[in-house]
């Protein structure tokens, strides 16, 4: 019920012109968001990558309603790639296809894909397709087989969600095609005849998915949080023979960070997905909605900073 309401909360925007300009609001958000700005965001990378933690950025916002905001969305992105190119960081992007207009033109959406795709792979960079609603799900594997793999290659990845019934079947698609792929388990809510409503349901299906990802998958990205998960794949790996460099771990910023950090010394890859913008209400709601105990966590941490400071 909890989860509901955090993902109900995640999906009105009165709330967010309101929250927004709530301080104690801004200092939760702080935990899961690298600020609002490209220089906050990139401040964030320097500070991972001096901790040989890699990132992907993502700029927050979906679902956007005018080809302005789509075109706005773009351009930021390319900044975004200038600014990791000229720093020489360890970092690419994540962006999510109705940020790029797919609700309002699916044209529109493809060619601002194109313009990011292309500017990375210019600087032999990479793009992640997020995934998002399950109601997105198969036009975001068409677009993906169908116009931007092909043209990009490896510059370009998708990600799929193991609390979706058609995960297993869209898995082996994505090694046949030799895709790069982020497995995750997904943050929506969705109907029972699309997804797993048991978690363990869930978890089993990562499991089975990530080893096929793991044997014959292009470089995938484990994306958990789930440390008996993250031991299944030390010791499937090990006992496979797989490298630690055909694969990497993946975690959300702020999320287990001392074990972001064990990982990275036991010489495992790191990524960190970085998100940032003004759009930070939704994405930090979800985050709760998957983790209630963070209110607790953050707002423990909140309270001892200010005491600490009077």
């Amino acid at each position: 019920m909890l989860r509901a309401g955090f993902l109900w909360l995640s999906e009105q925007p009165r709330i967010f012109r309101i929250v927004r300009k709530n301080r104690l609001a801004r200092k939760l958000a702080s935990r899961f968001v690298a600020g609002e700005t490209i220089d906050e965001a990139m401040a964030t990378v320097r500070e991972l990558n001096a901790n040989n933690l890699s990132a992907s950025l993502d700029l927050l916002g979906e679902s956007v309603l005018h080809a302005e905001e789509a075109h706005r969305a773009c351009h930021i992105y390319l900044e975004l790639l200038e600014g990791i190119h000229s720093a020489g960081a360890n970092a690419n992007v994540s962006v999510k296809l109705t940020q790029m207009g797919l609700d309002i033109d699916e044209q529109l959406c493809v060619n601002n894909l194109r313009a990011i795709i292309g500017k990375a792979k210019q600087y032999e960079s990479f793009v992640r397709i997020d995934m998002e609603q399950s109601s997105y799900t198969a036009k975001t594997l068409q677009l993906f087989t169908d116009v931007l793999h092909p043209a990009f290659g490896n510059a370009v990845g998708v990600v799929l969600q193991s609390y979706l019934r058609r995960t297993a079947a869209d898995v082996v698609a994505m090694i046949t095609l030799g895709a790069r792929v982020r497995l995750c388990k997904g943050a929506y809510q969705e109907p029972d005849d699309v997804a797993f409503p048991e978690k363990s349901d869930v978890d089993a299906n990562y499991i089975t998915c990530m080893e096929r990802l793991l044997e014959r998958g292009n470089y995938p990205g484990i994306a958990t949080h789930d440390v008996r998960i993250i031991d299944h794949a030390k010791a499937f790996t090990k006992t496979k023979g797989i490298s630690p460099a055909r694969f990497e771990f993946q975690m959300l910023y702020g999320v287990r960070r001392d074990l972001q950090y064990k990982l990275r010394r036991e010489g495992y890859t790191m990524r960190v997905y970085v998100p940032f913008g003004t759009h930070w209400y939704p994405y930090l709601m979800r985050r709760l909605a998957e983790r209630p105990a963070n209110i607790a966590f953050i707002t423990a941490n909140i309270l001892k900073e200010w005491t600490t400071r009077r």
